[in-house]
């Protein structure tokens, strides 16, 4: 393993959600099931993100309110992305996605985004809100902050988000069509964004919107584990812990961004 270390920040910010708020106290809870003496602090391919040195947590961006809050991720994410770090952002509602991917842009411009989602977020804007979570995927690529966008997982493509999609060139792989093989393959950088409600609510139900017919737990770490490209960030939003079961979905967020984190670390 090289050296590299990951950085995992909180961003609490559920303002944009458009049907529940609770997602905002998600970021604490999720790095509290990695440290729960239930599990170890290992991946899958046997990196140990037990020492701080390997991974660690920087505590929750202090945020104001309104639409100032993306101002003050965007600058976090670009002083972040300048540093050299490889930070794992932990929202939130799926609204942060879209300042964070901006903040990043300034370091990486021919970023690529893999989204992993049961909604493609391309709404031009819900409720009279451009900024609202079902929106990020659309603001980013209306101002070229992406160079390609896969999104997968997807199983509520409204006809508006479909006329979205072509518009944009987003390639879509909903579960219709799924499968985790062959591996998605990226060239150059590559931010990962994953809203839990990919899965199938059985696997997580600390969700805002169940949306059934999802991937299973499995599925989605295959996905991560044979993803292909230069992994420079990521984040995992939509966990609200009002809706969990004893700290179930907590402890399935915590698992993905020690696979995530091992994918990073594990790159040349």
């Amino acid at each position: 393993m090289s050296s590299k270390s990951i950085e995992v920040y909180g961003v609490p910010w559920d303002e944009k959600s458009s049907f529940m708020r609770g997602c905002r106290d998600a970021p604490h809870k999720i790095w509290d099931a990695f440290n729960c003496e239930s599990a170890n602090r290992c991946s899958e391919s046997g990196i140990n993100l037990a020492k701080s040195e390997v991974l660690r947590f920087q505590g929750s961006m202090t945020l104001t309110s309104g639409n100032a809050v993306l101002t003050e991720i965007e600058t976090a994410a670009a002083e972040i992305a300048a540093g050299g770090r490889l930070p794992i952002f932990l929202g939130g509602d799926h609204a942060i996605t879209y300042p964070l991917v901006k903040g990043l842009h300034r370091t990486y411009p021919d970023l690529n985004i893999l989204h992993l989602d049961a909604h493609p977020d391309l709404y031009d804007e819900i409720h009279g809100d451009r900024f609202s979570h079902g929106c990020p995927m659309a603001r980013i690529m209306e101002e070229k902050l992406a160079t390609r966008l896969v999104s997968v997982g997807i199983r509520t493509m409204t006809p508006h988000q479909r006329s979205q999609a072509d518009r944009f060139g987003v390639e879509i792989v909903d579960m219709i069509s799924f499968v985790s093989k062959p591996p998605l393959i990226f060239e150059g950088p590559l931010y990962v964004s994953l809203d839990l409600d990919v899965l199938d609510r059985a696997f997580a139900p600390g969700i805002s919107h169940h949306e059934p017919g999802g991937m299973t737990t499995r599925e989605l770490i295959r996905v991560i584990q044979n993803v292909q490209g230069a992994l420079v960030g990521a984040d995992i939003v939509e966990y609200n812990p009002y809706r969990d079961i004893q700290n179930m979905t907590a402890m399935v967020a915590a698992k993905l961004m020690k696979e995530l984190a091992a994918k990073m670390l594990a790159q040349p």
